[in-house]
């Protein structure tokens, strides 16, 4: 007879459910599993041989919910869904955060679908990600034994593609509280107004000193194989006023080093043109205090 979770979990090696972190990651070292958050695509990522497991379900580890701010950081714990970020109490940098989490599929996976889990799915056209970026979060990752941190801008590498490492796991997202009190917003254009994959998606935050930009990070999704912040636009717009004029900033270069593919939602040709229309609306849109959604 099994005395714990972990023990039965160890033996069968098919499925586990610890409530505490060390529990999970002391399963993740030992065998390697398919690691479930909030399960809404495990399933569709699944390989053809995906078999009887093992599945690791961290759904339940209390020690990856929840959100704190400290003096210098807002903590996103790994685990908090993305209904949970939008109920949240938080500065108005992360309105573009919660605008992008009010478009991640049905209310149902917003009530399931975490936030680590939509970094380590690796999407390119993930709406998470690109107001993340902009927020210039780090993630917190933990092995059993060790742990590290890196920037979202560096985590994902390609489609699907991470550099998390067998047996980790990313436990919270840490965002620096200058960003996080300065007023953003995000813009998404899909084919139809709900429950759809982003052609386009962009995320723009702004810090002003009275009148002038102080900070600026502006992000685009769906454009290339990871999401990417725009380098010369932001310094394009350090300086300027901060009202409408923004909008015209922005420019057809800033787009050029884009690599949108073409495919059944829409050509490279047309995601550029719509990634910079996106550009000024989310940059208007900040300036007028709207968090933003579908355009």
């Amino acid at each position: 007879m099994y005395t714990n979770n972990l023990q039965y979990a160890r033996a069968c090696l098919l499925f586990a459910q610890p409530t505490r972190l060390d529990e999970a990651l002391d399963l993740a070292a030992r065998n390697r599993p398919i690691v479930l958050a909030g399960g809404t695509d495990l399933m569709v990522g699944a390989s053809a041989d995906l078999g009887p497991g093992p599945v690791l379900d961290i759904s339940r580890v209390a020690e990856l919910k929840g959100i704190a701010i400290t003096e210098d950081s807002v903590v996103i714990g790994g685990g908090t869904t993305w209904s949970e970020l939008v109920a949240a109490d938080l500065p108005h940098g992360f309105d573009g955060l919660k605008a992008a989490a009010l478009e991640v599929g049905s209310i149902q996976i917003q009530n399931r679908g975490t936030i680590a889990g939509n970094l380590c799915n690796a999407s390119p056209a993930a709406d998470g990600v690109p107001p993340l970026l902009t927020l210039d979060a780090m993630l917190e990752i933990q092995a059993s034994g060790t742990r590290r941190s890196m920037a979202v801008g560096d985590f994902i590498t390609g489609n699907r593609k991470t550099l998390l490492q067998p047996g980790e796991l990313v436990t919270a997202i840490r965002i620096p509280r200058q960003l996080a009190e300065g007023r953003s917003a995000f813009l998404k254009l899909g084919s139809r107004r709900f429950l759809v994959i982003s052609i386009v998606s962009v995320a723009a935050l702004l810090v002003a000193d009275g009148y002038r930009i102080t900070a600026a990070r502006v992000a685009i999704g769906a454009c290339s194989a990871v999401a990417k912040r725009l380098p010369e636009l932001e310094a394009a717009l350090l300086g300027r006023s901060f009202d409408a004029s923004l909008r015209s900033i922005a420019k057809a270069e800033h787009v050029a080093g884009l690599a949108p593919i073409d495919d059944v939602r829409g050509t490279g040709g047309y995601r550029k043109d719509a990634a910079l229309q996106l550009i000024r609306e989310a940059l208007l849109a900040v300036v007028e205090g709207r968090a933003g959604g579908m355009a």
